[in-house]
């Protein structure tokens, strides 16, 4: 008898408070500052180092670029870039060792899909991916 009297004390303490949970579909769920979602690429800003290929511990990211048409201008243009969502780990390497600030993380999470192939995203997907870039970006 005791018991139930301290389970329904519980109950009773702890109906007033402030609920914790959110509904989740309807309602975003609030990330910390330094969450690591999804990456974010600006094609116009990479100048095809290759340092986030080198750099992915799980080789994920596919890069190729191609010299630049035009003789006067050097450096190369991107011709495409690939991830395996698949196999990523979201560890942010690619984007802290990316010197022009062409790959950035942002908060988006939402990756889940019912076929494996639709994990695989290409430069155009990444490209548009705008939803939830964060603030120091």
């Amino acid at each position: 008898m005791k018991g139930i009297t301290k389970g329904l004390a519980h109950t009773l303490r702890n109906m007033s408070k402030k609920k914790m949970s959110y509904q989740y579909p309807d309602e975003p769920v609030p990330m910390p500052d330094r969450f690591r979602g999804i990456q974010k690429f600006y094609p116009e800003k990479c100048i095809v180092c290759n340092q986030c290929v080198n750099i992915c511990p799980t080789d994920c990211i596919q890069l190729t670029g191609k010299k630049h048409p035009d003789p006067d201008r050097k450096g190369r243009i991107i011709e495409t870039y690939d991830i395996n969502f698949e196999i990523c780990i979201l560890c942010d390497l690619c984007t802290e060792v990316c010197p022009t600030e062409a790959i950035v993380m942002t908060n988006n999470f939402e990756l889940a899909d019912y076929s494996r192939d639709e994990l695989f995203k290409d430069l155009q997907w990444l490209d548009e991916n705008d939803t939830n870039v964060r603030e120091e970006n």
